[in-house]
Order: C-alpha cells, then structure tokens, then sequence
C-alpha cells in the first residue's frame, strides 16, 4: 500500500512539481515519503523554529514583573465614584493619592498620604467644593501639594493640600476656574512651564489658563465638531495631541492655534479612543476597530496617512488607557473593566511595538492611578507602581525588573523630571519651550516642601501693563501690613474651626464610650 513506487509517493512528487515548489520544498515532501511507506507522520523539522529560538529579541525589560501587595498595605472601604466617565478616576505622586468617589449633593475626591493604608473611615476629610460629580483629577508636577478637579458643574478647580493631608474636609479652593460652558472631563498641568493647566471637554473646547491669575489665556474652540475624547502634552509642552468622537486624532499648536497634523478614522470603530504624546514625538493611540476589537497604534504626526504599527488585541469592549513610561519607552495598557494590564516596549526597530507581558488579577478594575517615576523604590528595581481601582478599595500594584545586585541600576534610572519648572507661565504663552529639569534617581527621591500657592488677580482698573509680570505658583507675593493681618486673621479662623471639629469628635466618642458601656453592663447583669 504504502511501497515504492505506491500511488502516495508518485502523487506526492507529482504535487511539489505541479505546484511549482523550490527545491527545498520538493526536499521536504521526498524525506516525508519514507516515514509514510513505513504508516507514520511524516516528522516536521522547522528549522525556522530554531532560529526563532536563537534570535529572541534583547530586551532588559523582558522579565517585568507585576505585583500586588499584601492587603494590609491596601486602601479598603473606600466608595468609588460610579459616574459614566472614561478617566482615570486616581492621580499619585510621590506625597498623597487622590481618588474619586461617590457623594451626596455634590463632588468629592479622596486625598490619602500614601502611609494611611488600611480601613479608611467613612467620616475621613475630603475635597468636596465642587456642586456637581468630580470627573478627574490630575497633581500639579511642580508641587506635590496643589491638585486639580474638573466636574459636572463646568468648573476646574485647584487646589492646595497641607503638608501632612487633610485634617478637615476642604471646601475651599485656591482658584475657581470657571469658562466652560458644559462638564469638564479633562485636566492637564503643563509638564514643564509653572502654573499652566489645560482643560477640555464637553463643549468641545480645550482652554488653557495661567493658574497664578485665574486667567483663561488661550481658548481653541473651533477645531473640534464633537466630544474630545482626551489631550496629551509633548514632551516639552509646546504641542498637543487629541482624540475626539468624531474619530479624528489631531495635533494641534496651541500657542499658533492652529492644527498641525490630522488622521481622519484612526480607529473606525465608535467606542472611545486614546491618543498619547511619545519622547520621540509620534503619538501613540488605543481605539476599536469596525469590528469591535481593541487595537493600538503608532503614529508619526509628519506623515499619518499610514500608521507606523497597527495592532489589534481582543473583543473586549473596555476603554484602554494607556500609561507611558518616557524613561523605558514603556506603555501600559490598562482597560476599564478588564482585570489585567499589558505592557509595550517602543523601540526603533520593526514591528516597533513589542509585546512584553501581561499581569493578571481576579478582581476587574474601576480606574488606575499611575506613580510618577521619582516615587518609585530603585532599592528594589521598581520600574512602575499602579494603584488600581476596586469597587470598595485602592490595590498598589508594584511592577520590578528581577536583578540580582543590590546595587543602583542605573540602565533602568536614567535621570528623569523632577518637580522643578524649567519655565514660568509667562515665558511659554511668549513663545519659549524647554525639555523637562532632571534629577537623578541614584540615591533615591526626597520630596521638598512646597510653599503655599498664591493667586494673584489682576486689578482690570489698574492702567499700568503687566505683561512682564511673573507669577509663581509656589512664590509668595511679598507682603503690606494689611495682607499680614488680614492672613493671620484668617489663620486663626482655621485653627479655631480644627479646635470645634476636634471637641465635637471628642463629644461624639465619649457619648459612643457611655452607650458600649451600658450595653456591657446590661449583658454582665
């Protein structure tokens, strides 16, 4: 049946050469004959497979890996917003985490000194001015005190959190932002000028205002037809990139106010897209393709008829939010509702977005919260922290590189920003643009103390220009004898208000003592 000469062996060269096979090919069909006279498969050598094996792509970020700590260093019994919005819903620096959460009559956000872990108390201190649900937040990178919100009630608001956090809730902003003519979804600080933040949203408008006059300066509110989806920095804060609903991603220049590049449909699919600033400059997006599946891709903002790499994911239907790394050229891709987080390194090399790992829990997550690099421990090779979001809790993840010496890495720390602005507001809205300050990771990161933020309104009345005038947000103007009174008066107001809060906490412990103890003499009788 299976003999020389056997119909099998005739048909099988016949194949090869009707189908025009190389050589090798026709090889590879003749030294299967022999195992099929003999009734067997024929052995598959891929010699391809080894040389896969043998050129495996270097990377010292190959072996990242994640995880969660224990539960004690967790933050539980915290209610996390619900509200319909595709943010973040935590910010984290190095002093304090933020989180949104439900409330009543209005919006509050959490601000948690990263130590306080454990079971928060539903009567802690929180952030609560806003009249309507907080929908993000973003920490100022030049003072790890001062915080921004955007809310429901068309407002942006800042503000300043003392040294040691919260002791009473805080009702109180520095400034009130106040433009927007329908909910703010997005805030943004300048990564590298002091005192400029960016908001956007629903109006389709993204403003753009020096915080140390409460003053919108520039207002793009004719180059987006519907919702804008999210804005990113550069790297030196001199363009943004936006995606928006009409599923166009545009980089714009706000300072000319004009569009510098545009790709129309950069993901056909109508869920949410994400588009990011690179170091290198391209853009990096997350969106959804016609057929419902997650893609990302790589953009350079020069040439975007074509993508640099497009890659499609799964058929979850989680808005992906991605995190980058400039640093280590790493994106994290955390989907709302997924349970898991994947990790891209972005090189020079094809297919240019490679694949690293992924880190899998059980629980799926409401929002991620994402460690700026100098809060990270480089005693332990930390490369990234993630405060991930539960329904009733905060959950650090810890992502390291597995080295054996206990010595500074410095491959994996090259300098990185620091808290120090390399420009003033006013020195960017005239033009100027600056990389990020660096500082070296070496012997570890110590926050500074921050000087209280100061807004000083401009006098509309006064004649004289102010133009040159410089701002600081964390200077302090210099002070009359009526300024000094009128700060001392309003010091002594708050810590008249923490002496009532701390006697009426006591009243309620000593009532709450005298009822456990009747209960114990009741059940003891």
């Amino acid at each position: 049946m299976y003999g020389p000469g056997s119909q099998l062996e005739s048909s099988g060269n016949s194949w090869a050469e009707e189908h025009g096979c190389s050589a090798a090919c026709q090889a590879f069909v003749a030294s299967a004959q022999p195992h099929a006279r003999l009734g067997k498969r024929p052995l598959l050598h891929m010699p391809w497979k080894d040389t896969m094996r043998r050129v495996v792509r270097q990377s010292k970020f190959r072996h990242v890996f994640g995880q969660a700590v224990k539960n004690d260093q967790c933050y539980d019994d915290i209610r996390v917003s619900r509200v319909t919005w595709d943010s973040s819903f935590c910010a984290v620096n190095p002093r304090f985490v933020a989180i949104i959460i439900e409330a009543s009559g209005g919006g509050a956000f959490l601000v948690l000194p990263l130590h306080k872990t454990g079971r928060i108390d539903k009567s802690y201190p929180t952030v609560c001015g806003h009249t309507g649900p907080v929908l993000d937040i973003d920490w100022c990178p030049h003072n790890d005190q001062v915080i921004a919100s955007g809310s429901e009630d068309c407002t942006v608001m800042v503000w300043q959190i003392p040294e040691n956090g919260l002791t009473l809730s805080l009702t109180e902003p520095v400034v009130i932002l106040e433009g927007h003519s329908k909910r703010v979804g997005i805030v943004a600080w300048h990564p590298t000028a002091r005192n400029v933040l960016l908001s956007a949203v629903c109006d389709n408008a993204i403003i753009i205002w020096n915080v140390g006059t409460g003053e919108p300066l520039i207002n793009l509110d004719d180059m987006h037809s519907d919702m804008i989806y999210n804005v990113s920095w550069n790297r030196n804060g001199s363009l943004i990139c936006t995606a928006s609903k009409d599923k166009k991603v545009r980089v714009i220049d706000p300072r000319k106010q004009e569009i510098v590049a545009e790709k129309e449909k950069a993901h056909e699919g109508a869920r949410p897209m994400r588009a990011i600033f690179l170091a290198d400059g391209n853009v990096f997006t997350t969106g959804f393709s016609r057929m419902s599946e997650r893609q990302l891709a790589l953009w350079n903002p020069k040439n975007m008829q074509e993508p640099i790499a497009l890659h499609e994911m799964d058929t979850s239907n989680g808005v992906l939010l991605p995190f980058y790394d400039p640093d280590t050229s790493i994106i994290y891709l955390c989907g709302k509702g997924d349970s898991s987080i994947r990790y891209f390194e972005i090189t020079d090399e094809s297919p240019y977005v490679h694949y690293l790992n992924t880190f899998s829990s059980k629980e799926p997550q409401r929002g991620m919260g994402y460690m700026p690099k100098r809060g990270l421990d480089v005693n332990k090779c930390e490369i990234a922290r993630f405060f991930k979001l539960h329904e009733r809790k905060c959950e650090p993840i810890i992502m390291t590189v597995p080295r054996k010496s206990d010595l500074f890495q410095d491959d994996l720390y090259p300098d990185t920003a620091g808290p120090e602005a390399a420009l003033e507001a006013e020195e960017w809205f005239e033009g100027k643009n600056a990389d990020p300050v660096l500082i070296s990771l070496k012997h570890g990161y110590i926050p500074g103390k921050n000087r209280d933020l100061k807004v000083v309104k401009k006098n509309i009345l006064d004649s004289k220009p102010t133009a040159n005038k410089k701002c600081d947000l964390i200077s302090v103007p210099k002070k009359t004898p009526d300024t000094a009174s009128v700060q001392n008066e309003a010091k002594l107001d708050e810590i008249l208000k923490e002496i009532k809060s701390i006697k009426d906490t006591i009243c309620n412990q000593d009532e709450r003592i005298s009822k456990l103890e009747q209960q114990m003499a009741k059940i003891a009788a």
